[in-house]
């Protein structure tokens, strides 16, 4: 990056997209994909960390991912719980807020108590903040908010603005990303912020997911810094 204090993102999203690809090119199985997926999104919260960069949204699990097969699901499923324990484990060396967002109640019990124990936790964290999309799609996203304001509408008057709807939607609270990253090759943003991410960069990459560098984030990041950002104007 050519000046790593020139223009850092506040939040960048990321598109995790690849594993089940790379896996099957090595030869391997799908789970272990997802497995070297989980390890890259932790050298991603590292290297956010030494930018400055403040705010991570990953995309763990779309509503469209309840479709495959009932394998890999439930291995997924084994893997957040892992993911959660072991966050868990590690938020005093870390010092990272951990924020989920999406269709929870879609998730057993046992994992939503420990997602919000560990919601909990470490929201006295603001090194980074690190917000897992898990069970998310956009448009899913959008139509809750919307049946949430009809249905408060039932009883008090309301006057919808951007704000307003924003609060009610499952990421409340979460800043707009500034850039989007999306790796495994494919050019477009699969549900994901479209509310979100009208104002922001984007940026795809053909390196899949368990494979995305240091280098390269720091050449996107470089990249970012150049352009022009007219939010529209």
């Amino acid at each position: 990056m050519k000046d790593k204090n020139k223009n850092i993102p506040n939040c960048v999203g990321v598109i995790m997209d690849g594993n089940r690809r790379w896996a099957k090119e090595k030869g391997l199985p799908t789970l272990k994909g997802h497995t070297a997926g989980y390890d890259k999104l932790k050298d991603l919260v590292r290297w956010s960390k030494k930018r400055g960069i403040k705010n991570i949204i990953v995309y763990a699990f779309s509503t469209e991912n309840w479709k495959r097969s009932e394998k890999e699901v439930s291995y997924l499923l084994t893997l957040f719980r892992k993911v959660v324990n072991e966050f868990f484990e590690s938020l005093e060396k870390e010092k990272i807020r951990i924020k989920f967002f999406g269709d929870l109640k879609s998730f057993s019990k046992d994992l939503r108590e420990g997602i919000a124990r560990l919601e909990e936790k470490s929201k006295k964290y603001n090194d980074l903040s690190l917000f897992v999309a898990l069970s998310y799609g956009g448009r899913a996203e959008i139509l809750n908010s919307v049946n949430n304001i009809l249905e408060e509408s039932k009883t008090k008057k309301i006057k919808l603005t951007e704000k307003s709807f924003s609060e009610k939607m499952w990421s409340k609270g979460m800043p707009d990303p500034d850039l989007i990253i999306r790796t495994g090759g494919e050019m477009r943003l699969s549900n994901f912020l479209p509310w979100q991410s009208v104002c922001s960069e984007l940026f795809f990459s053909k390196t899949y997911w368990p494979d995305f560098s240091e280098k390269e984030y720091d050449n996107i990041l470089s990249d970012f810094s150049e352009r022009e950002r007219r939010f529209g104007r």
